[in-house]
């Protein structure tokens, strides 16, 4: 099959789609295995990229999804009603990175991390998408085991949870020096 013949029902398939579509389907869809779907898609994504084009390809794991471009942003709330846009309090993403680091993990977890109960925040990163329930554990009470989603991903401009950027040895003992003085400071008041 011709190469832009190949490309336009990739593009066909991104854009009905909406959502994001794994590899292996797409591959399947145009009856090519995986490494030159991916390839394919690729040179669809720089081309996207330096081009003056509105939308893009981005790569979510081993899924590929057509979206705008962010630049475009401004241009589409003329016409359309402004996207619901959540801001994310220092609770929420303090909750969403001990999620996205420790996933998957239990709500009971992530408050023995804090200190406090999370409940709320937990409960707002499910609404907003960015959190999901993975499984359960295999525990008494069967705890909800909560794990990051694709959107997370996506607003966070990441392929996958390998991206996520790690801390020094140094950091986290500083962090935890920290926490004991100030957990000393609260127990001499």
């Amino acid at each position: 099959m011709e190469v832009r013949k190949l490309e336009g029902i990739i593009e066909a398939i991104l854009f009905t789609m909406g959502e994001s579509v794994e590899l292996s389907k797409i591959a399947l869809a145009v009856g090519h295995d995986e490494d030159t779907t991916r390839k394919v898609i690729h040179n669809m994504m720089d081309r996207l990229n330096t081009s003056e084009r509105g939308v893009r390809i981005i790569e979510l794991e081993d899924s590929f999804q057509m979206c705008t471009k962010t630049d475009m942003y401004e241009y589409l709330i003329r016409i359309a009603k402004q996207p619901r846009k959540y801001v994310l309090t220092d609770v929420q993403l303090e909750t969403l990175s001990i999620i996205a680091y420790k996933q998957p993990v239990t709500k009971l977890e992530v408050e023995k991390i804090r200190g406090v109960k999370s409940d709320h925040a937990v409960n707002r990163l499910v609404e907003y998408n960015l959190v999901c329930e993975v499984g359960r554990m295999d525990a008494p009470g069967k705890p909800i085991l909560f794990g990051t989603t694709e959107e997370f991903l996506r607003r966070f401009s990441i392929q996958s949870l390998e991206e996520l950027p790690s801390m020094n040895q140094e950091q986290i003992e500083n962090f935890k020096t920290e926490a004991e003085e100030e957990a000393q400071l609260k127990l001499n008041i």
